[in-house]
Formats: structure tokens, sequence, C-alpha cells
């Protein structure tokens, strides 16, 4: 490297905005159009990152960090508007369907453009998704080589969840571990012949996972080529009711009963006074790495075909996690368990090369055993804005303390907005954010952004809601509460040029301008 360019290293900057959030007619943001346009607001406002949360099938409760398999896509982010371009629907099919009495009444979509009813949603988009199948089935439109060979290529984990689906579907969407014992306990040549008994409906799994993988990759690739790189997420955890624990049992520490002994969760910290309990099931990371994490490196391999850079949430956990009895009402009588710690991360540079590109979610109880297994990698931390006035203590997260390899995040989408933070703090808290910032309160929000974006983070990350200095009440999770969550929508109006100039001219003046990153990443090579 030149001496010019060590004065003029990459800064990048990105907004975080799960599909969920996307404007649409559909309910709930997809794959279509409005995502196209999100990047193209994206490019236009200078923007280098899009970051999303874990993109998978979600179950009760509807959480991104719940998914029904570590491996599959969310179907509710299938686009209508692309299959009936494609033929794979009628114009009939967009219609919302209302039974009365033996009539069904056929009308337009009429959804809530600001918030995301899932039960709505789920059971107007499988009516879409089924016609799809059906279309389908009765003429392969040109996909059926593309598809085939999709389901040969992903068959090391799309087997397995396609058969859990049509299982769960066959046992009314109860929890695995309550369904017949034939069923709950399948070796693989079981699998296999419940799989060709099943026929169709597990057919009609891969084929909803067939459209979400084409869809996605269209959009990273046009997301890409305007030189913009998707940040995805990966929980640490899967979901107990999910394909991932069915089928590799011998990777979780379960009881007879295929129950948890213990459960994940964290101790109490800055979201809640009596801990997180999480409720997922823990690792046998002895058989893990017995198997040289194989399992673990899949799963890896597959998320960086649908991102650039993945955040691992809850890092911490390879250095030491946080298990629960099973049955606890609250997470504080947990214990400390050592993680697989550098092991784990040797194995995926081994497998992916020195460069492993991970965002470390180094929040809650953070050690310096933890700090030294990020550090050893060169994995960045985050560091969250909000955080930084909380304590009349000099705090790690005040700008003029960060190391350059670092995100630095106005908020997650476990925090409120920044409005709504400098609203329900204390006085004291808002006072002190006042005079670091050197401003007057009345446009909190973009206070937050520059001062994130002036910071020495080689990366900064704001939410949308952010960016639209919008209130708690545009809030995307409260950690803790079980409903109510991840339903927050933009519209479309709110992405305008106006918004986008704004802030690529902020990142112009603090070096984080898309073009400025792309001359130097060019100089550089």
């Amino acid at each position: 490297m030149t001496e010019e360019l060590r004065h003029h290293r990459p800064r990048y900057s990105g907004i975080l905005l799960h599909p969920t959030s996307l404007p649409g007619r559909y309910g709930i943001g997809d794959l279509g159009q409005e995502a196209y346009d999100f990047v193209d607001f994206l490019d236009r406002a200078g923007q280098s990152l899009w970051q999303v949360l874990p993109l998978g099938p979600t179950g009760f409760g509807d959480s991104p960090y719940q998914p029904y398999s570590a491996f599959a896509g969310q179907p509710l982010f299938i686009s209508p508007d692309r299959l009936y371009e494609r033929g794979l629907i009628r114009k009939r099919d967009l219609l919302f369907k209302e039974k009365a009495y033996a009539l069904t009444r056929y009308r337009e979509p009429n959804f809530n453009r600001y918030s995301v009813d899932y039960d709505q949603v789920r059971e107007y988009k499988e009516s879409i998704l089924r016609s799809a199948y059906v279309g389908f089935l009765s003429d392969r439109h040109g996909l059926g080589q593309e598809f085939d060979a999709f389901c040969q290529s992903q068959a090391y984990w799309l087997d397995d969840y396609a058969l859990f689906m049509a299982l769960k579907a066959q046992h009314r969407g109860a929890p695995w571990t309550s369904w017949d014992k034939s069923c709950r306990n399948m070796d693989g040549q079981a699998r296999k012949e419940a799989l060709r008994s099943l026929g169709d409906r597990a057919d009609y799994f891969r084929f909803e996972q067939f459209l979400f993988f084409r869809q996605w990759k269209a959009l990273k690739k046009y997301a890409n080529g305007k030189g913009i790189s998707i940040i995805g997420d990966i929980p640490i955890f899967v979901s107990p009711d999910g394909a991932d624990v069915w089928a590799n049992k011998e990777l979780f520490r379960l009881d007879r009963d295929y129950l948890p002994r213990e459960v994940a969760g964290v101790p109490p910290d800055y979201f809640s006074e009596t801990g997180q309990l999480w409720g997922n099931p823990l690792y046998q990371w002895n058989v893990h790495r017995k198997t040289g994490y194989s399992w673990w490196i899949a799963r890896i391999r597959k998320q960086l075909e649908l991102a650039d850079i993945l955040r691992i949430d809850h890092f911490r956990g390879f250095e030491a996690y946080w298990a629960v009895k099973r049955g606890s009402e609250t997470a504080v009588g947990g214990r400390w368990i050592k993680g697989p710690g550098a092991s784990f991360f040797r194995a995926l540079k081994k497998e992916f090369g020195d460069h492993l590109p991970i965002i470390a979610e180094d929040l809650g109880v953070i050690t310096p055993a933890v700090e030294k297994l990020r550090d050893r990698f060169g994995f960045p931390g985050m560091k969250i804005l909000q955080f930084a006035f909380e304590s009349g203590e000099e705090s790690d997260y005040l700008p003029y303390l960060y190391d350059e390899n670092c995100v630095c995040y106005t908020g997650t989408h476990d925090n409120d907005t920044a409005l709504g933070w400098y609203l329900s703090t204390s006085e004291e808290n808002r006072s002190r954010a006042r005079r670091y910032m050197m401003c007057s309160g009345d446009d909190i929000s973009w206070n937050f952004i520059r001062t994130a974006v002036s910071s020495t983070a080689r990366y900064v990350v704001f939410p949308m809601q952010d960016v639209l200095g919008y209130g708690g009440d545009c809030r995307m999770n409260t950690p803790g509460t079980p409903s109510g969550n991840w339903r927050w929508r933009c519209t479309r109006e709110a992405l305008n040029p106006q918004t986008a100039d704004g802030l690529r001219s902020l990142c112009r003046i603090y070096g984080r301008d898309k073009d400025r990153l792309l001359h130097i990443l060019e100089e550089s090579k």
C-alpha cells in the first residue's frame, strides 16, 4: 500500500433494513421491484452496505432469530409480481380471497402499509405459492431443469427441511417433539422413504426454496453490480422446533425425549434485569469438533451465497455461553460453560481462507477472553452509539476511543430508535449526548448519524428508522417481549431523492461516499 493510500483507507457506510420492512402492497416487504428500488436508494445515497437480519423461515413469534432452518430462506419474501411475470400465477391469484359461507369473494389486497400482520400475510402468500406450484407442475415454464439442478445441489439440507416441513404440516404445526414416535426419530433410510411417500407435499417446500434463492440471488447480483455489499446475520443458536435439531440430534444436548437439558440465554444485562431466556438447545461442541465442525462449515458456506459479510450474533457464546436449566422462569440462575473457542475459527480459516468476512456481535457481558478471541482473528466488533451516553464514566462506546477495526451503529434492531432513545432516556443522558455531539437535540437522529459517520470506525451502519428520524413506535424489536415485534414497515414515499442526497452529502464530507470507496479499492489492487 502506498503512503498516499495509507491516509485514504476504505471507509464504509450502510443501512440496516430487513426485507420485511420494505414497501409493497402485499403486506410484507419482498424481493420484487421495491427491493431493487431500495438498492437504487442506497446507490444514490452513496452507501456501500445493506445489512439485513437472518433470512430464514420464521415460526412462532415471527422472530428471524428462531427460523425453522439455518439453511432455508423465508418464503414470505418471494415476490408475487415476479411469479406473475414468469407466468406461474394468474392475475386473479394476486387477489385476496375471503370466504363467506359457501362463497369465495376476491378483492384487491389492502394490507397495512406501516406494519406486518404475519398471520394474514402467511395465509395470503401461501395461497399464492400453492397456485404457483400448481402452475409449475402443469407447465414447468422453462424452469424444470433449473429446479431439478437446485434440488440436487442443495439436497444436503433441502431434503431434511422439506421433509420436516411436510411432517409439520401433517401434524398441524405441532412441535416436532410431540409428533408420532416414528416421525420424531427417523434415521437416514427412513427419511428417504418418507420423502418418497410424501411426494408432492415435500416437493412443494423444495419449490418454495427454489423460488426464494432464485429471487434473492438476482437481487444480490444487482446490489453487488452497484458496488453494494450485503451484510447477513447468523444467529449462533437454532430454533428448538426446527429441521436442524430434528435431523441432527447428535449435535445438540438433548435428553431421551429430545428436549434440551439446558437452554440458551444471557444473564442480566442492559436489556433485562432478569436476563434473557431464549430457550434454544445448546450444542454438543465435542461432537462438532470431532466432525471438523462440518455442519457449521456447511451453514456458513450457504450463508455466504446470500451475503458478502456475515454478522455472527452472540459471538461471545463461542468463548463461553450461558446455560439455563430447562423450565426456569428467568435466566438469572444460569451458568457459564466454555465454548469451542479458537479451534472453531481455525477450522473456518482452513476452509474459507485467512480473511473471514465476519463481524463479531460482541455486546453484553464481554470479558477479556472474548476480546482476545475476537482480536486474534481480526474480527471487527460492534460499537453502539446510544450506549456511549448512558454512563457518567468514560465509555468504550464513545467514538474517540474506537479502534479502526469496528462497526459503529447508531442502534441495532434490539435498540430503540435514536429519537425514541432520546425522548425516553434521562435528562442527564440527553445532556451528555448534546454536549458530546455539540447539538441542540432538535434533529437528534441525524446528529447520531453524523457522529457515527465522522468516527474512526471503518464501518458505520444505521437503521433506516434513524435515517428517517422516526420515534420509538417504529422500533423493530424489544428484547424480552414475546409479541408485537419485527413488524415495522417503510413506505415508498420515505425513500425519496432528498433523503438519499442528504445522506450522500454527509458521507462525502467524512470520506465514506461509495464512489470514493470503489476508487480506493480499485487503486489498492
